[in-house]
């Protein structure tokens, strides 16, 4: 949970800016996007995300406590039928702030805080945790071959044999285009 700002509340007391903060994310929630003051965006954000954390959820107990937050029933259905599955996959980051400008007549700064409904794209794994992944699994390869009959073993040894000969292969015909590339470079040099 963020910690507690300090200084004066949103709309003048405690309780104003809870009620104004559970308008502001029924809003988000009903048009999955809103235009509203930078401070008032920053300080709805939190409030909407553990929302939809607890429409992640979807049982009995996460529905009334969101209900506890906003009252409109409407709302809440719609949160946690159309919401909730389309941020299934993604943990946390539910909403992006975009700055848009200041306002005209108090010079506000204005921001368009919106829901992130596009689907997730997993990021590929790193160099060293595939490594890692991957080290596990030769063991167990060798420890099913000196289990394996003399048969299967010959077959492997036959398997690994071909699997080099074709990467020479491939080595070779590279090395080959890589001179061609170089003869052809010197001759345009030359010229």
């Amino acid at each position: 949970m963020p910690t507690p700002t300090k200084g004066p509340r949103l709309g003048g007391g405690p309780a104003h800016e809870r009620l104004l903060l559970a308008n502001l994310a029924a809003a988000l929630f009903t048009h999955k996007s809103i235009k509203t003051t930078e401070t008032k965006a920053k300080r709805l954000r939190p409030v909407a995300e553990r929302l939809i954390t607890f429409a992640k959820r979807g049982d009995l107990h996460a529905r009334r406590r969101v209900l506890a937050v906003i009252g409109d029933k409407s709302v809440v259905h719609e949160l946690f039928t159309e919401i909730a599955p389309l941020v299934e996959l993604r943990e946390g980051g539910y909403t992006r702030i975009t700055k848009l400008g200041f306002r005209k007549g108090d010079n506000a700064s204005m921001v368009q805080i919106e829901l992130v409904l596009e689907p997730v794209n997993p990021k590929p794994k790193s160099a060293k945790k595939a490594a890692a992944a991957e080290k596990p699994a030769p063991k167990a390869a060798k420890a099913e071959e000196t289990e394996a009959p003399a048969e299967d073993v010959a077959t492997v040894e036959e398997e690994a044999a071909e699997s080099t000969e074709s990467v020479e292969n491939e080595t070779v015909a590279a090395e080959a285009a890589d001179a061609e590339v170089e003869a052809s470079d010197e001759a345009a040099e030359s010229k």
